[in-house]
């Protein structure tokens, strides 16, 4: 008989760390910083990554210590992922807490971490700058982004 993966059978609070871990994607979105509009409420993603995201692979070069090195990082809980409004619609983490399945491109799905770089999610190549580039607050607007990345 054939096993459903777990994904498909657990919720986020019953996920071991190995599991946890494996639901990123490796998209690099959630990476990027992002602007609110103070009236709106509405999120604005940038083109600026944090300094540690490593711009090929979209990994955090130095992800163990990343907290230490990058303070205002946030590490994704389910409550946090319950209650944030910035991750993408294509997050592993938030498509199984809403009941839905992860895509085709999902490296837990394709057997890949290229898929997710091939299918076009990932923020390879659109990076435009780092934080440690920015010199005011002001100069991020001159990297939001136009588009928004496809989902």
């Amino acid at each position: 008989m054939h096993q459903k993966p777990f994904w498909k059978t657990k919720m986020l609070d019953e996920l071991n760390r190995s599991e946890w871990e494996s639901l990123c994607d490796g998209c690099g979105r959630c990476c990027l910083h992002k602007l609110e509009d103070e009236d709106t409420e509405e999120i604005y993603f940038t083109t600026v990554a944090c300094t540690l995201l490593d711009a090929g692979t979209c990994q955090c070069s130095d992800y163990v210590h990343r907290k230490k090195k990058v303070p205002d990082c946030v590490f994704l809980t389910p409550e946090i992922v319950r209650t944030v409004d910035w991750l993408p619609e294509t997050c592993g983490y938030r498509l199984i807490d809403e009941g839905r399945d992860l895509y085709w491109w999902h490296p837990l799905v394709s057997g890949s971490p290229d898929t997710v770089h091939e299918a076009g999610i990932s923020v390879r190549g659109k990076i435009t700058a780092f934080d440690h580039e920015m010199k005011e607050d002001e100069d991020y607007f001159d990297h939001m982004m136009r588009d928004e990345l496809p989902s």
